[in-house]
């Protein structure tokens, strides 16, 4: 009997070819079986970086990935190497090949990941919000009472929320978020990300549920939602700014020292709480 075979998850760009590393081309070009989400764009990325290979492709969604575990399960128990694909982006991530995964896993298979793009990251670290600690939340569902039920569950955790939306429900879901995490937190709209187009839109839940109430942005989107606590400083009042200057004035920074660690800490603009401090001490 054949050892069992190997089953390579490999990333794919999400728009921009050379995000595609030369691990994954090797694999690709190396694979005897191909598995992918949507086989004509799984073949156009082939042609695009060079990889001419005979293996077929056979797709893998939704509707059919059960039955295809199954059948990608018995190649790679007769030794087959299989690469599993998405249409874009890291496989299983919101995409289809978690059964594949798992069923790759009960036969014996090796699972190798080739790490690659994933919207998920490029939207956090380019959205300007914690990533110290962040939740996933994949789709949203797309009725507003489950959907809101979903954010309620999650109102206070202290995490980045991250979550992909369709363009034409974005302006609803912004709306559900604002409504029940508050308007005020900070959150990104990222659209066509690695695409010429890419765009981060950032702002409060209320100002980004405004502008998109009508305005539907163009192309893929995820949206970055900070975590509970991270809504920005908090509100210090001008007695408070006071004895804190006064105590950092004793401790023996200067007037001007004080004044510049103060804004930095409270959002205060400089010039206010340098005329707080000196007032004070009038």
């Amino acid at each position: 009997m054949n050892a069992a075979g190997t089953l390579t998850v490999v990333a794919t760009p999400l728009g921009d070819r050379r995000d595609l590393s030369p691990r994954a081309v090797a694999a690709l070009r190396e694979a005897d079986l191909i598995v992918a989400e949507d086989t004509r764009s799984a073949r156009r990325l082939l042609v695009e970086v060079g990889v001419d290979t005979k293996a077929p492709i056979l797709s893998c969604f939704d509707a059919n990935e059960e039955a295809r575990a199954v059948e990608v399960a018995a190649r790679l128990a007769g030794g087959a190497n299989v690469a599993l694909v998405s249409e874009a982006g890291t496989p299983l991530v919101s995409d289809p090949g978690y059964r594949v995964v798992a069923a790759a896993i009960a036969a014996g298979a090796r699972v190798v990941p080739v790490p690659g793009p994933s919207a998920v990251l490029a939207a956090l670290v380019g959205a300007g919000l914690p990533t110290d600690r962040f939740l996933f939340l994949g789709f949203p569902p797309r009725k507003p009472g489950a959907r809101r039920r979903l954010f309620e569950s999650v109102r206070a955790l202290p995490f980045t929320l991250v979550l992909y939306e369709s363009p034409l429900r974005a302006g609803e879901t912004l709306a559900d978020l604002a409504a029940v995490l508050g308007g005020p937190r900070a959150a990104c709209l990222a659209r066509e990300l690695t695409k010429p187009y890419e765009e981060f839109v950032r702002g409060t839940l209320a100002d980004l549920a405004a502008r998109y109430e009508q305005d539907r942005p163009l192309g893929e989107v995820t949206l970055v939602v900070a975590g509970a606590g991270d809504e920005g400083p908090a509100e210090v009042s001008d007695d408070d700014l006071a004895a804190r200057a006064a105590a950092l004035v004793a401790a023996g920074r200067s007037t001007r020292d004080a004044a510049d660690e103060l804004a930095a800490e409270t959002g205060r603009p400089r010039r206010d709480v340098y005329r707080i401090i000196t007032r004070s001490r009038g």
